[in-house]
């Protein structure tokens, strides 16, 4: 009489034999191993992307040069910089330098000719951000084009009022939202001309202060557009350092910024339309970051 398995014995037929325990076993021991390289090479590339590097550099070229409403100069630069920035990303320090292509007319007070001169200017900044959304700055704004060419001895860090190349700004920055900004800065110590010259003959600081307001109005992928104005005035005096007699709308616009691609490499360009309606002064910017 045939005997019937037990369905234990059922059970235990249908085990994988040695061979076959032996061949789950490796698989297992190789996808552990697969998972364990590709979860290195993971953690690999995203300490890569967080890399710490302290220092950056980086280059423009511009069809001209303006700062807050006005036109520093009006031909072709080319502006580079050198940061250092925290690994906290909390505190920056660096130097901006910016020299032209073309000349400006300055006098000779010797001759009392107009001879040309190249703008020149190394600027020093810092900044603190305090959070995502307020920071402190200071930039000494150092621009000595035309100061050999007129006559005068050169001083890289002389701040006298008169001298004319050389003043500091201290300034605050405040996002309300992430794509908007107020911005405030203010003068110091009267430097390249902040002063108003009184009856009795003293030089009275004007502290000019600036105030903008800049937002970003619209984006995609690859471009924005941002808009902003803004004003200078002065609590102590009638002139200040942007104005002639009294403060008023200096600096208003809009910044149309896109990124070109040629393969892996991106290049920002950003043109900017401003108007000063002190001065009745219109320009077009263009600003190409090389670096």
């Amino acid at each position: 009489m045939k005997k019937t398995k037990t369905p234990i014995q059922k059970y235990r037929t249908d085990l994988p034999s040695k061979k076959q325990r032996s061949y789950f076993q490796d698989l297992c021991l190789y996808s552990c191993f697969v998972l364990g390289v590709l979860n290195s090479t993971s953690a690999q590339e995203e300490v890569k992307e967080v890399e710490y590097r302290p220092f950056r550099i980086g280059a423009h070229l511009k069809n001209m040069h303006t700062w807050h409403g006005s036109v520093v100069h009006p031909g072709a630069v080319l502006a580079s910089h050198i940061e250092y920035n925290s690994e906290n990303t909390k505190f920056t320090f660096g130097f901006w330098g910016g020299a032209s292509f073309s000349t400006v007319d300055v006098v000779n007070s010797d001759t009392e000719e107009n001879v040309p001169a190249y703008y020149k200017e190394v600027s020093i900044y810092s900044k603190y951000r305090f959070s995502d959304s307020f920071f402190v700055e200071a930039v000494s704004h150092n621009n000595y084009t035309g100061v050999e060419e007129r006559g005068d001895d050169l001083h890289y860090w002389g701040y006298d009022k008169t001298q004319g190349y050389n003043f500091v700004d201290l300034s605050l920055g405040y996002h309300p939202i992430p794509n908007a900004l107020l911005y405030f800065a203010t003068i110091i110590n009267g430097g390249s001309g902040d002063y108003e010259l009184q009856d009795n003959g003293r030089l009275k600081n004007s502290w000019t202060h600036y105030f903008e307001v800049s937002g970003k109005v619209w984006k995609n992928k690859t471009s924005s557009l941002s808009l902003f104005a803004g004003g200078a005035w002065s609590f102590l005096t009638n002139k200040t350092f942007y104005t002639t007699n009294s403060g008023n709308i200096i600096n208003v616009g809009a910044t149309f910024t896109r990124s070109l691609a040629f393969g892996s490499y991106a290049l920002p360009i950003e043109v900017m339309a401003m108007w000063n309606p002190e001065k009745e002064l219109t320009v077009l910017q263009l600003d190409i970051m090389i670096l």
